[in-house]
């Protein structure tokens, strides 16, 4: 056995052993998904295989990188996904209502932005509720603080979207300065990086791991960048712990996330529980503790737009994947009693 493949190592916990005290998974083997491919999925663990099949697509829908699924040994098939502490989940690009798993039982979320025009206020606080939906300890990681003169504005600003939240500036290229986000790395712990593209986070892999990814130059005009991850994957890190690497996404549309965000824009929420309307729209309403925040200073009201923008996605959203759902369950219904209803005709027949 690969004593870097041990149970502990991957991140194990007492959360997931107790669920494999159900009798159809005594024979099996637990494992940590490496990698999700179009049919099969690459695996880590004890005496399991590399890689499984995902035989007549099953599970295609509901397995991701970081989850813990059991093992036949014998068939090489994957029996069951154990529950997650917790999972990122997106709303997928497109016109679809669907949702798309990122990661699952990650601990700390390396939220990494540069210091040029990349750093953005807004999306940082989607990348703030998707952590805290997951269950994950954010960590606003600011790449290319070698290319400014003064980093310490955005540090500032980033330190300013929650109270006590972590914020690290590093040159992303450098193995001293990345040194700062060891502590988060440690054996048995699972990070995972998000970032729209040509923040660095592929050169912080590099750095982090040892591993040899390629990287892009960001386009000089616009400072954007170009994909360079395309799938999500787990690296071994030094300090003992793993690695999850994600693509840039463009398109980061909130799905079910309410709660985070109540949690993201905690002094808004908690004054809009003062306000005398309980549906208060904190446009003028007599007795408003928001607004009346925001008067005195004590609240940037684009921040406040910024929450409702964001309540407004997300209800949307969580609204258009339920209806979706409700839809596939009705159809699914339908068939059942089409099939069910031709099998008593024809036995009648017979």
């Amino acid at each position: 056995m690969d004593a870097d493949q041990s149970l502990a190592s991957l991140g194990w916990r007492p959360f997931f052993a107790a669920q494999l005290a159900a009798p159809e998974l005594d024979a099996g083997l637990p494992a940590r998904v490496a990698a999700v491919h179009r049919g099969r999925v690459d695996l880590l663990g004890e005496a399991v295989p590399d890689s499984v099949p995902l035989a007549g697509g099953s599970f295609a829908d509901g397995i991701t990188v970081g989850d813990w699924v059991v093992v036949d040994p014998g068939l090489q098939r994957i029996l069951a996904v154990l529950d997650r502490i917790g999972v990122f989940v997106r709303r997928a690009a497109g016109v679809e209502s669907k949702t798309q798993l990122i990661a699952a039982n990650v601990d700390t979320l390396f939220v990494v932005t540069s210091a040029n025009r990349d750093f953005n206020v807004a999306r940082l606080e989607r990348y703030l509720a998707i952590a805290r939906e997951a269950r994950a300890y954010p960590v606003i990681v600011i790449s290319k603080a070698d290319t400014v003169a003064d980093v310490e504005p955005f540090l500032i600003e980033a330190g300013r979207l929650a109270s006590g939240i972590a914020v690290e500036a590093v040159d992303a290229r450098d193995p001293d300065a990345v040194a700062t986000l060891a502590g988060w790395c440690g054996d048995g712990q699972t990070v995972a990086l998000v970032g729209s593209s040509g923040v660095g986070k592929s050169t912080l892999v590099n750095t982090l791991s040892g591993a040899g990814q390629a990287t892009r130059a960001v386009r000089e005009d616009d400072q954007r960048g170009r994909h360079t991850t395309t799938g999500r994957s787990m690296h071994r890190l030094p300090a003992g712990g793993w690695l999850i690497d994600t693509p840039g996404m463009r398109e980061l549309r909130l799905v079910d996330v309410g709660e985070a965000l109540d949690h993201v824009f905690a002094e808004i929420a908690a004054l809009a529980h003062e306000c005398r309307f309980a549906d208060c729209s904190h446009e003028g309403e007599p007795g408003c503790a928001v607004r009346a925040a925001i008067d005195d200073g004590r609240i940037d009201e684009t921040r406040l737009k910024r929450y409702e923008k964001l309540i407004r996605e997300d209800r949307h959203n969580t609204m258009s994947v339920a209806e979706r759902r409700s839809r596939e369950k009705s159809f699914a219904r339908m068939a059942r009693g089409v099939v069910a209803e031709k099998q008593q005709r024809t036995r009648g027949e017979r």
